[in-house]
């Protein structure tokens, strides 16, 4: 019992796939770490919200 060959599409589509699950992991990695960086500085609090002295 012998598997049969990848035909030349499935092989495309799946380099095309993986480039595509790179640049989308790509894409969350950059909003989580401006999410990160904009919640640890205090920039998500409405203005009237902060206490000013």
């Amino acid at each position: 019992m012998s598997f049969r060959d990848d035909h030349e599409l499935h092989k495309r589509r799946l380099g095309r796939n993986v480039g595509l699950a790179l640049v989308l992991a790509g894409f969350i990695a950059i909003v989580f770490g401006l999410t990160v960086v904009k919640v640890t500085r205090g920039d998500y609090e409405p203005e009237n919200a902060k206490v000013s002295n």
